[in-house]
């Protein structure tokens, strides 16, 4: 729901604000909540706005707040055109086998992609929207960054692997924000809404329309929240979750969420190679998205001495999926990593 600030111009700042100070802060506020004749009678009379003024000014705002309108074949025309690029060669690594687990990234998913600190999490996220981005000029891709620590300077090598017909321009279509708390995050996604919302206008059709959210990381904007002694916490994860899930279907999004990951004794019994790490924000935050794949890093060549020879092997396991059969994929990944 907008707040009235949005709606000044053409809207007098000194209105709103009144508004504002007796408990009318939305659109929906002003013209759900209770009749507007009588949310007129609680404004100060020194204001100076007259009913006729404020009954034009209620009307703006239904004419701002209303959706936009468009025609049928134009929409039609619209979502051909983006399920011809989509469905044919669209969110795949580029690694047949890697896609080959999840059957590729094909929008609406929301897919978990966790692991230790250097497996590649970031990488392979990477490597999807940059090959994404560089195959299909008409599409953007956003990018929440929770730590900081995105850095265009080492993304640009990987572009430069990623041959399209689009790569020239595909760093300015991946959109960076920069997110330290869950509330924060909420705000990037509602504008972010808003803006998709909005696409059947005539301003927005020639715009890149967004495809793909990837959020780096969840962990910390989710993380602090989980206590074993409150349930609030819980609540607010899984309320964001349905969000995303909601957000995905609705606009046919592929939202990557990357998770650390948190110690379990005596070993993981998920996953095929034996170790003690799990995904961290609980056993719950698995069942919230469509598949978790899980990332771990392991010498190939422990026999050299020599460290430029020796390789490192990747590898991707699918720990639960509501849409692929689990199974696990060793190979190498791009080793322009940032994780």
């Amino acid at each position: 729901m907008p707040r009235l600030q949005q709606f000044s111009p053409p809207l007098q700042i000194e209105l709103v604000n009144a508004l504002n100070d007796i408990g009318v802060k939305t659109d929906t506020d002003l013209l759900l909540f209770d009749d507007p004749t009588n949310i007129f009678r609680r404004l100060p009379p020194e204001l100076g706005v007259s009913l006729l003024d404020f009954q034009r000014a209620v009307e703006k705002v239904v004419e701002l707040a209303a959706a936009p309108s468009t025609f049928g074949d134009k929409l039609l025309e619209k979502e051909e055109k983006r399920d011809e690029d989509i469905f044919v060669d669209d969110m795949l690594v580029g690694v047949p086998e890697l896609d080959a687990l999840l059957g590729g990234f094909n929008p609406p998913k929301v897919i978990e992609v966790s692991g230790d600190k250097g497996s590649g999490k970031t990488a392979l996220a990477l490597q999807l929207v940059l090959r994404h981005l560089a195959r299909t000029g008409d599409s953007s891709v956003l990018w929440i960054d929770s730590s900081g620590e995105f850095s265009p300077e080492r993304v640009s090598p990987m572009l430069a692997q990623k041959p399209g017909e689009y790569s020239a321009t595909a760093l300015e279509r991946l959109q960076v924000s920069l997110v330290f708390d869950i509330e924060a995050a909420h705000e990037v996604l509602e504008t972010l809404r808003q803006a998709m919302s909005m696409r059947g206008s005539e301003s927005h059709m020639e715009s890149p329309v967004t495809r793909c959210i990837v959020i780096d990381a969840i962990t910390p904007l989710l993380g602090p929240l989980l206590s074993a002694t409150s349930s609030q916490g819980h609540a607010i994860m899984t309320t964001f979750m349905r969000q995303l899930r909601a957000f995905a279907d609705s606009f046919s999004l592929t939202i990557i969420v990357i998770n650390s990951s948190t110690n379990i004794l005596p070993r993981n019994p998920e996953a095929v190679f034996e170790t003690t790490r799990k995904p961290a924000l609980g056993p719950s935050f698995t069942f919230m998205t469509d598949a978790t794949l899980w990332l771990s890093r392991r010498d190939a060549d422990e026999g050299t001495n020599d460290a430029d020879y020796a390789s490192t092997l990747h590898v991707a396991e699918v720990f639960r999926s509501r849409i692929s059969v689990r199974t696990a994929w060793p190979g190498p990944l791009d080793r322009t990593s940032i994780d």
